[in-house]
């Protein structure tokens, strides 16, 4: 597989940014549909795909997770044109016979509540990485938090999904780089790695 370019690379990691403020270009249901296509491809343990997303694209829906969220917060969904709730389904083992036919998955799940609340918050959190790069390589920026009250955005959204909990939130849309603080450190190789 080629190596990416200079550029690609800028666009997904040494340029992007983290967003608080966007321009008003709307997200649509295109877009996100666009966005979820390439997250579905990204690995998961034994294809587990514990994420459900709820895309909050009208107004109304952001008020809802406002709602929610710290004072800071509740401003920076209101005003985004989009807002994403990554929730993880802890009974996601429930899927594997179709996500993961060619061996018993499902089995090594049943009767283990812990080892699928792990599973679901590990491999839930890969997939809001995914959600990331996928927005970051369709042109769209993204701003992941949290400051938000998770019993709260479960009751307002996942009422009727009783196994989905709140993992993480992000705004979505077209940044507004002319608001962006200078980019925070990031460590050298040496300060947090190790090679044995």
């Amino acid at each position: 597989m080629p190596q990416l370019d200079s550029t690609a690379l800028d666009q997904l990691f040494r340029e992007a940014r983290t967003f608080n403020h966007y321009l008003d270009t709307p997200v649509t249901a295109d877009d996100v549909r666009a966005i979820w296509d390439l997250v579905k491809m990204g690995p998961t343990s034994a294809n587990q795909l514990p994420a459900r997303l709820i895309w909050c694209l009208d107004r109304d829906a952001r008020e809802r997770l406002a709602a929610t969220a710290s004072d800071t917060n509740a401003d920076k969904i209101r005003a985004a044109p989009a807002a994403v709730i990554i929730g993880m389904d802890t009974e996601f083992h429930e899927q594997l016979p179709r996500l993961f036919p060619h061996a018993d998955a499902k089995s090594w799940f049943d009767g283990n509540r812990e080892l699928r609340e792990v599973s679901a918050m590990r491999n839930s959190s890969l997939q809001g990485g995914y959600l990331i790069l996928a927005a970051r390589a369709l042109g769209f920026d993204v701003g992941p938090m949290s400051g938000f009250d998770a019993g709260a955005v479960d009751k307002a959204f996942f009422a009727d999904q009783p196994s989905v909990r709140t993992n993480f939130i992000a705004t979505l849309g077209h940044g507004d780089r002319s608001t962006l603080y200078p980019r925070s450190p990031r460590p050298a190789f040496e300060e947090f790695n190790r090679i044995l």
